[in-house]
């Protein structure tokens, strides 16, 4: 690009899934869409180190930004991914009650699923749940057909490749280094790497996941106030070896700050549980290591066997981990989604997504269409 100044309609920071899918909604509103990425490849943050899970929208308070927008972009997900021909299953998920104790807390996620408007949830006494997966032991269990799982790759390719057919570009090794408003509009955005650029905008989307409070506070005029602290929990996946065990997934009751330690499939049937919650002792996403401690597998069994009794000594394997950029932390109230607008920080066509942990991966097209709604009606 070298050092003279480019213009471009809107400037996406963060090809994600979230941000990639936030480039592909401008491209589709006629926007000429340059994406930044400061890795050397796409989604290599937190969109590459999940449960691949589509989930229905059962967990969240009613009204919420991850109610809302879970439910809207599990259905448009869905949509999306069986017309450009990615590979998902929707292979339902069992949330199962291990205790009577536990029970009152899955009649509340009933109630909440009824509320949220979540299609096909069903109430399973134990020995329902146990006919259909012969391998689980519970008391009771929700059904929830409307869960599946996704190639998240293969998703962020055919959203990538969407972009470029309708004229977008992303460019990889492309740190934002500072970004201004300017006084007639729009923002100069200075860029880093192999390719140094500065680029002028209308449009800047902050998606930059684990990074958006960086590239928040680099933009000059946003009131350091309107950024919201990061706070991070790392998350370890094991794998299992042999058979699937399970033909759905299985979740036990939520714990703070997860949906518990989880079995889930991938499309090839390979089982694998986790994540489990790590809170983290500091708040700068460079500096988490992502290497999954064999020592952590001792409880992974002990939560594991609480509704799989059969699983062998000796199954599991340390295999990924991700981390959770979070806005609350250990013992407080789950935070919602943010995506802020010119109504938090005065700067009209900028819109910073903060806190896009799960269900991201879900709800990323609804996101992204309220995403580009908000920077586009603030111009």
């Amino acid at each position: 690009m070298g050092g003279e100044v480019h213009q471009i309609d809107a400037v996406v920071v963060g090809a994600g899934a979230v941000g990639l899918a936030c480039a592909a909604e401008l491209a589709r509103r006629g926007r000429d869409v340059l994406v930044l990425e400061a890795a050397g490849c796409i989604g290599s943050g937190t969109s590459s180190r999940n449960s691949e899970v589509i989930h229905a929208g059962l967990y969240y308070p009613t009204g919420s930004l991850k109610h809302t927008m879970c439910v809207r972009g599990r259905r448009m997900l869905y949509a999306y991914l069986a017309a450009r021909g990615v590979a998902h299953r929707k292979c339902g998920k069992l949330i199962v009650a291990a205790s009577a104790a536990e029970e009152d807390q899955f009649a509340a996620l009933h109630r909440r699923a009824e509320e949220n408007g979540v299609e096909n949830v069903a109430t399973l006494t134990g020995a329902e749940a146990m006919a259909v997966e012969p391998n689980l032991a519970c008391v009771s269990a929700l059904l929830s057909a409307e869960t599946g799982i996704i190639d998240s790759h293969g998703y962020m390719l055919a959203l990538l490749g969407e972009i470029e057919s309708r004229g977008g570009a992303l460019a990889l090794h492309a740190p934002v280094l500072r970004a201004r408003a300017l006084t007639a509009g729009g923002f100069e955005v200075e860029t880093g790497g192999g390719s140094a650029a500065t680029l002028r905008c209308r449009v800047l989307v902050n998606a930059a996941g684990l990074g958006a409070q960086r590239v928040a506070s680099t933009i000059e005029g946003v009131p350091a106030e309107t950024i919201p602290p990061l706070v991070l929990a790392k998350g370890s996946y094991f794998g299992c070896a042999g058979r699937p065990a399970f033909s759905r997934l299985v979740y036990p009751a939520p714990v703070d700050g997860g949906l518990g330690v989880h079995l889930t499939l991938d499309l090839a049937g390979r089982m694998r549980f986790g994540p489990d919650v790590e809170w983290l002792d500091q708040h700068d996403p460079a500096r988490v290591d992502y290497s999954v401690d064999p020592r952590r597998a001792e409880s992974f069994y002990a939560a594991i066997r609480r509704y799989w009794p059969g699983l062998p000594d000796g199954a599991l394997t340390p295999d990924y981990a991700g981390c959770r950029p979070k806005l609350s932390g250990r013992g407080e109230r789950g935070a919602d989604f943010r995506i802020d607008g010119a109504e938090t920080h005065n700067l009209p066509g900028l819109v910073s997504l903060f806190g896009i942990e799960s269900p991201g991966l879900t709800a990323s097209l609804a996101l992204a269409e309220l995403a580009a709604q908000r920077a586009l009606e603030s111009l």
